[in-house]
């Protein structure tokens, strides 16, 4: 019997990424140009940014596959394999269908570790056997009821090029194979989001077009004492994962900053989203004041609480350069008191992220883009993957580096440099990377645009992938040469502290220094320091150099 593993080669790259991502859902009617998106940041310290890639593939009846936890690399056991599967370039198929999730743990008793198939199996093998949203949910409800659910209490975004949805899912612990889920469609024209809190409360449970459930979701929590009261006032957040002073102001406080973006209205959420009044809770979609362009969602997931009482630019954590960046632990104890940092969408344990985009005027292998970066949301690039390529740009490959192999033709490691460097005088720098960053995706999309009649024009499908593939490369590739550039730039000019600013060389002069300026700190920075050292530092003696 012959024996298909598709996750081996990914084995020893991944840990856990508990608590850790955020996930925008945008529908075809909230879109400015008529896409439906989903976005996804893969956050954890030991997450190795790069693009997954699988081929179709033909099976006998008798061949297997393997199936490894995604997070560890653990073999879980085998499944049957499928006759034919779907090309994957990483979280979006040749047939435009996309999924992203966040983990929201809930019950901890509900975790079944006999079960096969874990959450980020789910993700990659429903790609390769799914077409549509419907069909993913499916899929989905079919693995955990054959194989049993490995994870904890997980939320997924599904889109198709019609259709947007949020489905969760919880485990029901030893003895009871397969899961509990609700899966619910964002009405169009509007958005919805999670990050690492169940979002789903009350849902219709006669409107199969717009909502689907397991037949167990209720009856499974009066049998374990979650819930006593009315089927019409069944809350699945309620009963299996309850929300906490933490799963507001770590989880749901980021779906609220990406939603106050977007709607005049969050205001009313800002003590919910704070951590307090949790009985006000937000909505599970909002209608955004406009439509949302591309740029506008690569802009939710490049927030850190701006403009809010948590803008992590303008507390002390900041330092003297405005940094947004916190190192971890998230959370730590000083005096038998425990406190913490803010949680926002853009953290620098950021190992991929993406904004899929699927569009419905263009046939399917050219009509979805995984708009793709690596990093830290905020200082990424979102670069254009077809999801009908052929071949993933070295800059992105499966084992070009990996999270202990340092490799400057991997993207993941340039992007690093950059933004590590520039973690040290941020306010300095970051005008520099977020110039180079809009001409770079002013000029993708451009390029998209330019490509897509191309593709459009060969008609025939394998020159339309030969085009896709060839621009998704070449993007790539000027990503990865243009970031190294700034970091060469960036380095000259800010190091030691310093700003250099290169001068003309006269005639006759074979060398002219640079002008250099030592900016220091700001004022606000300096009394901070005064107040705390009173008069250690104050200088008495006479004015010399």
């Amino acid at each position: 019997m012959k024996k298909i593993s598709i996750f081996l080669v990914l084995k020893v790259i991944f840990a856990s990424k508990l608590l850790a991502c955020t996930n925008f859902i945008v529908s075809k009617g909230a879109s400015a140009d008529g896409s439906t998106m989903i976005t996804y940041a893969a956050d954890s310290h030991v997450l190795y940014g790069e693009l997954y890639f699988w081929d179709r593939g033909k099976y006998g009846k008798d061949d297997s596959l393997k199936v490894y936890e995604w997070d560890t690399g653990r073999l879980l056991g085998k499944i049957k394999q499928v006759p034919s599967t779907y090309r994957v370039v990483g979280n979006i198929n040749e047939h435009q269908l996309a999924i992203g999730e966040t983990t929201f743990g809930g019950r901890p008793e509900l975790s079944d570790t006999n079960g096969i198939m874990d959450y980020g199996s789910l993700i990659y093998i429903t790609l390769q056997r799914a077409k549509t949203a419907r069909e993913a949910i499916r899929v989905i409800d079919g693995l955990m009821s054959e194989y049993g659910y490995y994870s904890s209490g997980e939320s997924f975004s599904i889109a198709d090029p019609q259709e947007v949805w949020i489905m969760e899912i919880i485990g029901k612990g030893a003895g009871n194979k397969g899961a509990v889920w609700v899966a619910q469609r964002i009405p169009d024209g509007y958005i919805s989001g999670h990050a690492n809190q169940a979002r789903i409360t009350t849902f219709p449970q006669n409107d199969p077009e717009n909502c689907l459930f397991s037949s167990d979701v209720i009856s499974f929590a009066r049998q374990k004492g979650y819930f006593s009261g009315n089927d019409a006032d069944f809350d699945f957040s309620a009963a299996y994962a309850p929300v906490d002073f933490g799963g507001a102001r770590f989880c749901d406080a980021r779906v609220w900053s990406g939603f106050n973006k977007v709607n005049s209205d969050m205001g009313q959420y800002t003590e919910y989203a704070l951590g307090h009044k949790l009985e006000n809770r937000m909505p599970l979609w909002v209608k955004p004041d406009k439509k949302l362009t591309l740029h506008d969602v690569f802009g939710l997931m490049r927030d850190y609480f701006q403009d809010t009482p948590m803008d992590m630019a303008k507390d002390p954590g900041a330092g003297p350069n405005a940094c947004i960046v916190r190192w971890r632990p998230l959370t730590w104890e000083i005096d038998g008191k425990t406190y913490f940092n803010e949680r926002a969408i853009s953290t620098q344990q950021t190992g991929f992220s993406f904004v899929a985009q699927c569009r419905s005027w263009l046939p399917d292998p050219v009509g979805g883009i995984l708009w793709f970066g690596v990093d830290d949301t905020y200082s990424t690039v979102y670069t254009p993957m077809y999801c009908g390529i052929t071949k993933v740009p070295h800059p992105y490959a499966v084992g070009n580096g990996s999270i202990m192999e340092f490799n400057m033709q991997s993207a993941f490691w340039v992007f690093n440099q950059v933004s590590n460097f520039a973690y040290t005088r941020y306010n300095l720098m970051l005008p520099f990377i977020k110039q180079k960053q809009k001409e770079l995706e002013d000029l993708y999309m451009l390029q998209v645009a330019e490509t897509d009649a191309k593709a459009v024009a060969a008609k025939k499908p394998q020159k339309q992938l030969e085009v896709i593939t060839a621009y998704s490369n070449i993007a790539a590739e000027l990503t990865l040469n243009e970031w190294k550039k700034l970091y060469g730039f960036l380095f000259a000019r800010f190091m030691d502290g310093n700003v250099k600013t290169a001068r003309e060389v006269p005639e006759n002069y074979i060398y002219v220094a640079p002008d250099v300026d030592h900016p220091g700190y700001s004022e606000e920075w300096y009394r901070l320091l005064i107040k705390e050292t009173n008069d250690k530092f104050l200088y008495k003696g006479e004015e010399s150099h």
